[in-house]
Parts: structure tokens; sequence; C-alpha cells
């Protein structure tokens, strides 16, 4: 009886061992403590962290929020990847200026009965210590080139000033593609200094921008511009493609050829001229050509007042009959189908030659006064010398085509317009008669130039000032000369464009 009751006795207390060994035992494990560190982590709960944590420093927050800041992040993942005794390793995989990712570690130890994480700097990166920091460093692309047709950069200092107004249109046009994008790196440092490099994003290079800018064609335009003291500019063409040649300005500081509106004065009597060869007009009909016409109530008249009596329509196109297209514009064609005319050489269409460029003007005439006052490229019809260019350009290739400064494929699809085969022919006729025996005669041109003289008035008064134009082509080449307040086109820009190719001859 005493010895079973002794058994039992030595039995309870072995049981009851047992039981409170079961209840000390640590909680969860290594790789689940750490799992939910790292959760935390990834979604910038650093409370959460710190809970998980035995003796957080005072910086703890710190170190990991300047681990986000430093490294540029834009998220952040990680993951465990084994454990072994009280080591839980994982996974970092981390998108900023660099995608990267490394394999860390985290060292657990057993605290009040659970996993908790023994914090040290290298927690975050395995070469992390006291006084060492990560950061994400940018290095800044190299932008690509701008070149000229043959290869010449044209994006330094010593380009001309008219390019370099080009240049900088291009490149605030085309910044994606000459920039490309930056590289970067992440580093290790100690205060200043690098101490290593631990990742590094590769950059995209910038693609180079080539352009239709021939330099000899531009320094021959600059040269004949040099004897000019009124603002003006030249701009010239490659007729069968559209290619922008050259683009001069002088003085610098705004590009009238590009973005500059003007009268176009007779100039724009090619587009008349066109618009009644394509009505059935030949360039040997006879027309009256007084020295004043009443057109509307508004007395229109020929420079000087002169009067040719009646004429071939060559002859009226050669000396510049203000009163001849005014009253051929009313009686022959009208508003509507001068529009339509002036349209299918560009007027009213977008301009984009790969740099800011203003479309031309040609509002619908009011009356017949507005209409005869449009005909001779006065009234409200505004345009640029690029606008004149591609006019000349068209007669010269027999098909209007936007001007273009880059390659085609950079621009917005665009067809060439034709224009009539007789329109062609006419105008080939009528153009080379200003040179030879009209309002340029007087110049020295080379063989084989045809051309118009404009002389627009703006302003008011009883005789307003005027811009003197000249429009033109030799060969495949157009262009275009404009001279500010300069007065008659025969005498001030016509010799201009005669020095322009003779330049290149």
């Amino acid at each position: 009886m005493n010895l079973k009751h002794l058994a039992v006795a030595v039995l309870v207390p072995v049981t009851v061992i047992g039981a409170g060994a079961w209840a000390l035992r640590t909680q969860g494990s290594a790789e689940e403590t750490a799992q939910e560190f790292l959760t935390a982590w990834a979604r910038q709960d650093y409370p959460a962290m710190r809970a998980l944590t035995v003796d957080p420093p005072g910086d703890f927050d710190r170190w990991y929020r300047r681990f986000r800041t430093d490294l540029k992040l834009s998220k952040a993942a990680f993951t465990v990847t084994g454990g072994a005794d009280s080591k839980v390793t994982f996974h970092a995989t981390l998108d900023g200026p660099v995608d990267w990712s490394y394999d860390g570690s985290l060292t657990l130890v057993e605290h009040e009965r659970a996993w908790r994480v023994k914090w040290s700097p290298a927690a975050l990166h395995p070469r992390l210590k006291p006084g060492l920091r990560m950061r994400t460093v940018l290095v800044k692309a190299e932008q690509a080139p701008i070149r000229a047709a043959d290869g010449t950069r044209i994006d330094t200092a010593g380009t001309p000033g008219s390019v370099q107004q080009l240049v900088e249109g291009l490149r605030e046009k085309y910044a994606a593609r000459l920039t490309g994008a930056a590289s970067a790196r992440v580093d290790l440092v100690r205060g200043t200094d690098r101490v290593a490099t631990l990742a590094t994003a590769k950059a995209v290079a910038g693609k180079e921008l080539r352009t239709t800018i021939d330099l000899r064609v531009h320094r021959a335009a600059a040269a004949a511009l040099e004897k000019v003291t009124k603002p003006a500019s030249l701009v010239a063409l490659r007729p069968s493609t559209g290619e922008i040649l050259a683009v001069v300005n002088k003085p610098g500081g705004f590009n009238r050829a590009l973005l500059g509106h003007y009268p176009p004065g007779s100039t724009f009597k090619v587009v008349t001229a066109s618009a009644l060869v394509a009505d059935g007009m030949t360039a040997g009909e006879r027309v009256p050509c007084p020295a004043e016409q009443n057109i509307g109530g508004f007395p229109f008249h020929n420079a000087g007042f002169k009067d040719y009596g009646t004429i071939a329509l060559r002859e009226a196109f050669a000396h510049s009959c203000n009163t001849t297209f005014g009253r051929l514009s009313v009686d022959r064609l009208g508003g509507d189908r001068l529009a339509s005319v002036a349209a299918s050489f560009g007027f009213g269409g977008p301009v984009e030659p790969g740099v800011p460029a203003v479309r031309a003007q040609f509002p619908d005439p009011k009356d017949d006064t507005d209409l005869a006052s449009a005909s001779i490229g006065q009234g409200r019809v505004l345009t640029s010398p690029l606008n004149m260019a591609t006019v000349a350009a068209a007669i010269a290739d027999g098909a209007w085509r936007p001007p273009r400064l880059v390659d085609a494929g950079l621009l917005p699809a665009a067809q060439p317009r034709k224009l009539e085969p007789a329109v062609v022919r006419a105008l080939r006729t009528l153009m080379p008669a200003v040179v030879v025996e009209g309002t340029a005669s007087a110049v020295s041109f080379p063989r084989g130039t045809a051309g118009k003289t404009g002389t627009a008035e703006f302003g008011s008064g009883k005789e307003p000032p005027s811009h003197a134009w000249f429009i033109g082509y030799r060969g495949d080449l157009a262009f275009s000369v404009i001279v500010e307040g300069g007065g008659a086109g025969s005498t001030v820009a016509a010799p201009v464009a005669a020095r322009f190719l003779a330049g290149l001859a």
C-alpha cells in the first residue's frame, strides 16, 4: 500500500515538469519571423519592424528611410530563401534608376519565448556597417549630335547663328531621340568617397539627328546678305525633295525666315497666274495693263503708275501689272477659286519641317476690292519666306512639296501635290521673263534663273513702307529673299538673290 502510494507520488511531479517545459518553448520559427520582418520592410512599416527586433537602435527608422531615398526606389520586394540555425537568408529585388537585386541575411535570436531579429546595418545589405551608406548616382546621358546633310556637326559653339536657331528648335522637338536614357549606378560610400560600386544600369544612347542643311549653300546665303543693313532672311530649298538647304536670318534673335508673317506682295502673282492658267488662260493671251484701275470702288495702280497698254499675260507678269491681275482675279477667278489654288501651294495648311514654322494665310476675300488686293499679295494675305520658297519650288519641280529639315520619316505623312502640266509650262515661261525682260532685268543673274519680284506695302499713309521680296529657282534649287522695310524688290531683294546664286556658281 505504501509502495503504491509512493509510485504515484513520484509520477506526479514528472508530469508537472513535462507540462512546464512545453509551456516555456519558443513560439514560431526563425524563418516565419524573418518573413514577417521582410514583408513589413517592403511596405515601409517601420514600427512593425522595430517590434520584431531585439533592442533596435534609436536611428533604426532612419537607416531604412535613407535606404529607400538614397537608392531612389520606386518599389522593393524581399523574400526568404533559406535558413540554418539562427541565420535566415533573403533575396532583395529593387526597382529604381537601377533595377537590381542582391542576397542578404538576417540574424535571429530567441527572446522572451519568440524569435527576434538581432539587428546591425548588415541586415539591410551584407556590406553595410556604421559609417557607410548606399547611394544611387545618376550619370547624365551624353546628347547625340545634330549634323548637317554632309555629316558635319552643327550643334557646336562655332556653328553660324542662324543654324544655331534651328538647332535649338530641333533639340526641343527631338529631345527624347537625342538624349536617350541616363545611366545610373549604386555606390557604397563613406562620406563623399566611393568605396565600391554595387550595381549599374546601362545608358540608352541617343540617336543622332541628320538635317538637310547644306553648309555650302548656307555660306553662300549668308555672304549674299552681308551688305544688307535692314532685317532680312534667305531660305533655300531643293524642289525635288522639299529639303531645306539654308536658312539665314540677319540679324539673329528672331527666325523671321520660318516665323515671320509678311504680306507677299507681287510674289503671290505666281499663285494668281497659276489659277488663271489652270482656268484656261495662256501666257500669250492679250490683256490690258492700264496705269490705274478702279476695282470695287478702290483705285489700284502699277508701280510708278506705268501704263503698259494691252500686252501678253507673260509681259503683264514680267512687269508685275497690279491692275491686270487685280481685274482678272475678279472677272475670271473669284475668291473661292483663288483660295483653292492658294491652298494647293500650301496656304492655310500646317507647316511642319521639324522646327516651329508659321502657316501661310489666305483669308476668304470679303468683296471685290479684298479679292483684288489678295491677288497681288496685299490685303490680309500673310506668309513667311519659307512658305514663298515652296511656291517657287513648286514651279521648278512641277509639284508642291511640304518643306522639311529632317528625314521625312520623322514628320507627319504628307504627299506632294502635282500642279497641272499647263500651269507648270506657263509659269516656266512667265518667271524667266521677269529676269530677262521684266522687273528684275537690270540685275545680273546666272543663266537659267527664273523668279518674281515683290514689293509688299505694310502700315498706313499715302506712301506706306514696303518689304522687298524676290523668289525664284535655278535648276533643283529654289529660294526666297525678304528685306524688311527694304523698299522695291527689284532693286533690293533681287540683287541679294543674284549674289546668292553667283556664290554657288
